[in-house]
């Protein structure tokens, strides 16, 4: 009796060396072909910087991208932040800021923040060292405080240890540009 799954599973494992053969570098021609041969297709150009897909200049499908106020890496790449992305990296934000006008929790309300003074919401208690920062909160200043609020403005009553990651960074940036005017 033929046993259909083996057939099927062979046939699949086929199909899937066929394809992968196909995707494969194309092999020197061998010393016997002719020279009207047409010459292997080009590989796609890296980005200009290894920093440059670091830091989100690389497209990627389906993404909907903003292009930021923010130099970065050896070369001052522009930086480009997800929104989407930005939401769910917000969330951990969220849990000491409202971004909606006049709700301060632990932290400020962030509505409005982009182009805003350090120290300047309403009904917030600020340490010295925010009110006397003399900070504008443009995307650039968000971006470098946000990677370790500590370093940037000694003092500040702001605990948190910072966002590393440099694309999370941008996308919560996209998030609050969006979100919090």
């Amino acid at each position: 009796m033929l046993n259909i799954k083996a057939v099927v599973g062979a046939g699949a494992v086929v199909l899937a060396l066929a394809v992968l053969a196909g995707c494969s570098k194309p092999s020197e021609p061998a010393a016997d072909q002719s020279a009207s041969s047409a010459p292997a297709a080009p590989a796609p150009e890296a980005p200009a910087t290894a920093d440059a897909a670091s830091y989100g200049t690389a497209t990627q499908p389906g993404a909907t991208k903003i292009k930021l106020d923010i130099k970065v890496g050896p070369n001052g790449d522009a930086i480009y932040g997800d929104p989407s992305n930005g939401k769910a990296a917000f969330n951990q934000c969220a849990t000491c800021h409202a971004k909606e006008a006049g709700v301060n929790n632990v932290g400020p309300s962030l509505h409005g923040v982009i182009g805003r003074r350090a120290g300047e919401v309403a009904g917030f208690k600020y340490s010295a060292a925010n009110k006397g920062s003399g900070i504008v909160w443009t995307e650039q200043e968000l971006y470098t405080y946000l990677e370790n609020p500590q370093k940037t403005v000694p003092g500040t009553y702001m605990t948190y240890t910072g966002v590393k990651d440099p694309q999370k960074r941008a996308d919560v940036i996209a998030f609050l540009q969006e979100n919090t005017k």
